[in-house]
């Protein structure tokens, strides 16, 4: 069975430099369900690794963030789709922890738990730490405008040379799946 890892915010759902909060901030990007259930018909399970923060910070709780990602499985249903699991870092960027991206703890977590190697495994994001992550553990980066893509690539143009870039999460699906 193919893995795929996909980031979160600005990449499933819009991101907010103010943190999504609660259910109601947490808004599908268009296109990105019916991307994530084309993945699925086609013998994909999906992870998502997502650093989270924000409950760290106490923007909001873990009851929270999981009633956020409830409602993502509740829509994803709607339209075929699913989410085989959901990893996520708590820690703030000062804890030091080995889950937070750029570390690859949450890949690591997914592997164990899938018992699926890593390597070569496609794993799309908007940030620089997303991809930093994948290429630690041998995935295949893939970076998308979507969310911070465009301010990502603008200001890492060197590092993001060899890896591909599309428009978001759909576009994405689409050359995987050709």
């Amino acid at each position: 069975m193919k893995i795929i890892i996909l980031d979160r915010d600005g990449v499933i759902n819009e991101d907010s430099d103010d943190f999504v909060k609660s259910p109601d901030e947490w808004i599908p990007l268009s296109g990105s369900l019916e991307a994530i259930a084309r993945l699925n018909h086609a013998g994909f399970r999906v992870f998502v690794a997502t650093n989270q923060s924000g409950v760290s910070r106490g923007y909001f709780s873990i009851d929270t963030l999981n009633k956020m990602h409830n409602k993502m499985q509740t829509l994803l249903q709607k339209h075929g789709g699913h989410v085989d699991g959901i990893f996520f870092c708590p820690h703030g960027p000062d804890d030091n922890c080995d889950c937070r991206k750029p570390k690859p703890g949450l890949y690591q977590q997914i592997s164990q738990r899938s018992r699926a190697p890593l390597h070569q495994v496609p794993i799309i994001g908007d940030s620089l730490r997303d991809l930093q992550a994948a290429i630690t553990v041998g995935a295949n980066p893939i970076l998308v405008r979507t969310g911070k893509g465009n301010k990502t690539l603008s200001s890492c143009p060197d590092e993001l040379r060899d890896i591909p870039v599309y428009q978001n999460l759909s576009e994405a699906v689409d050359a995987l799946l050709t």
